[in-house]
């Protein structure tokens, strides 16, 4: 049957009664995935060269193998025939239930030739939901149909007026966004406690960075936040050097949990002209509780990154970028991310993150409450431990908020560093923290947190506490380095770039001193950077990393892991 025999008038009356996606199939005038009588099925109808998903209450003059369509028991809606399940959610348990002869990738064939290894560590369900881009599933690159319905749900939760989903967490999105707004010689404000992706973005963008030096707790070694007055002055100074910030970065919250006061920020910015980035990968569930800080996009910011996989339930490395406002070019934004992620995303990640955004909307008022009154429960326990503190946003001045589930627990009046109490919680309690320091470690309470995973912290720091006299005190005497304060002398020698792409040598630690940084040195976590590609090599930089090292401290991107030598750029 061709679809010219398909009479026109019944088409037009069932196009205007149903809402359909174009199918980018080959087409065929009807057909139909694993038809069984009072089975939900996919009747595709063609129809002025276009093919279209239909669903119930056909005309029976209309029939598949001789059965009159009114015989067919289907769904109104995906939503309806998915038990209301999210849009992407939905389309991935439809397609994977097709009993399909696939011939596509990838090579386990949705389960088929799955590893043993790996289907008895997880089962074989996830590989028969591990698909490609198929049609139904829409394009991560050009949505159309369940990716961008559930892009547009989750915009309209965080209060975006666009939403990208990611499936190569904040970083992509960092990269994203500076992307964007940053052309090669474009001069970008942020922290000099920006996260790895900050200058791998610059390295990308050819844009030039001006640094602003947050304030910094030495009994904590934490770095605060960014306030307006610096941002101001930054914005002044480029201007007094006859430069215009094109954009602003700033870290809200910290990995510690520290929010800047994001209103005021983005005032300032946009009274010139300039937008606002928030490197929001550890606030996705802001502004979700009344005792939460208020998200980055309510505060005005133009770009927001959030690594939906942190304290929200998305799978690890899938992330949103959101957007608002119109100081950004939105085109830039998808041509950027369609350089930086990957063309086969995985649709596991992409769901996760439709799921997760259904999960909060559900409940989205008390969703937090368990963890805020978890997070209560174990401040006010841990308070009464002697010789444990808790980090409270007075300990820096000027400090706008902190997120009550974030914990960072400081142990140097015991005559610990972080790294000792660590691995004594870990070994003996079984307690996993999130980031160690030097002289504190950092703990994130989320949705699935328990009563029994607070009593277990709590036991291993009375632990700490009551054995804290087998430990001698760390003397504070000066030799002790400033992590923040080693940055407050940075010299850029050569942009981000240029640095990269300079021919390299390598010289030992001693011989490095005063030479231009050809590699980019980073503890991870929290994946600060201590040393940048074009910045002047200072002994207090050196110090740092050489004690956080001695100290239990993983050091990426040297490429002698021993820090004996460091690779400089050839002027």
């Amino acid at each position: 049957m061709s679809s010219a025999s398909l009479d026109m008038s019944f088409a037009g009356s069932f196009c205007r009664k149903w809402s359909f996606r174009p199918c980018r199939r080959p087409k065929s005038c009807i057909s139909q995935v694993g038809f069984r009588k009072n089975q939900t099925f996919l009747v595709l109808l063609e129809s002025n060269g276009k093919m279209f998903r239909k669903f119930k209450n056909c005309l029976s003059s209309v029939g598949y193998n001789g059965v009159p369509l009114t015989e067919i028991s289907c769904a109104p809606s995906a939503a309806i025939c998915q038990n209301e399940l999210p849009p992407l959610v939905s389309a991935l348990k439809a397609s994977a239930e097709e009993n399909a002869a696939s011939f596509h990738f990838p090579g386990h064939n949705r389960g088929k030739a799955a590893p043993s290894s790996l289907t008895q560590l997880i089962g074989s369900k996830p590989f028969l939901h591990d698909l490609p881009e198929l049609p139904e599933l829409d394009n991560l690159f050009s949505p159309e149909g369940p990716i961008l319905e559930a892009q547009k749900q989750a915009a309209r939760l965080f209060g975006a007026s666009e939403t990208w989903f990611l499936v190569g967490g904040s970083t992509c999105g960092i990269q994203a966004a500076i992307m964007a707004t940053c052309s090669p010689g474009d001069t970008l404000i942020l922290p000099r406690n920006s996260h790895i992706s900050a200058i791998s973005s610059m390295v990308l963008s050819g844009a030039l960075p001006k640094y602003v030096v947050p304030e910094y707790d030495f009994n904590w070694d934490v770095a605060g936040d960014i306030t307006p007055s610096q941002v101001r002055k930054a914005i002044n100074e480029l201007e007094m050097e006859g430069r215009k910030a094109v954009a602003v970065l700033v870290v809200s919250p910290t990995y510690h949990g520290i929010c800047s006061n994001l209103d005021e920020i983005c005032e300032i910015c946009h009274s010139h002209s300039i937008p606002v980035i928030v490197d929001e990968a550890h606030g996705a569930h802001l502004g979700f509780h009344p005792k939460l800080p208020s998200s980055s996009l309510s505060q005005g910011a133009d770009l927001s990154v959030q690594s939906t996989h942190k304290v929200l339930c998305a799978l690890t490395q899938s992330s949103m970028l959101h957007m608002q406002g119109n100081l950004v070019d939105r085109e830039r934004i998808s041509r950027s991310l369609q350089m930086l992620q990957s063309s086969s995303p995985s649709y596991l990640l992409l769901a996760s993150l439709d799921a997760a955004r259904a999960q909060l909307s559900e409940n989205r008022e008390a969703i937090f409450d368990k963890a805020m009154n978890l997070a209560m429960e174990a401040r006010s326990l841990i308070s009464k431990i002697p010789g444990i503190s808790v980090l409270e946003f007075p300990s820096f001045s000027s400090s706008f908020s902190i997120d009550p589930l974030r914990f960072t627990i400081g142990v140097w009046q015991l005559g610990l560093s972080g790294f000792e109490a660590d691995d004594i919680l870990c070994k003996d309690f079984g307690v996993v923290c999130e980031l160690v320091g030097t002289k504190s470690f950092t703990l994130a309470f989320n949705l699935g947190t328990q009563r029994d995973h607070v009593l277990r912290l709590v036991a291993g720091l009375k632990h700490l506490s009551e054995a804290s006299h087998f430990h001698q005190p760390v003397k504070d005497e000066g030799k002790n380095v400033n992590h923040f304060a080693c940055f407050g002398d940075v010299r850029m020698s050569m942009s981000p770039r240029e640095a990269f792409f300079a021919k390299k040598r390598k010289v030992s630690i001693r011989d490095s001193l005063g030479e231009i940084c050809g590699e980019l040195v980073c503890p991870y976590p929290p994946g600060i950077p201590v040393l940048i590609p074009g910045e002047i090599i200072t002994e207090r930089a050196l110090s740092y990393l050489l004690e956080i090292r001695s100290k239990g401290a993983v050091i990426t991107g040297a490429a002698d892991c021993s820090l004996s030598s460091f690779v400089v750029c050839v002027t």
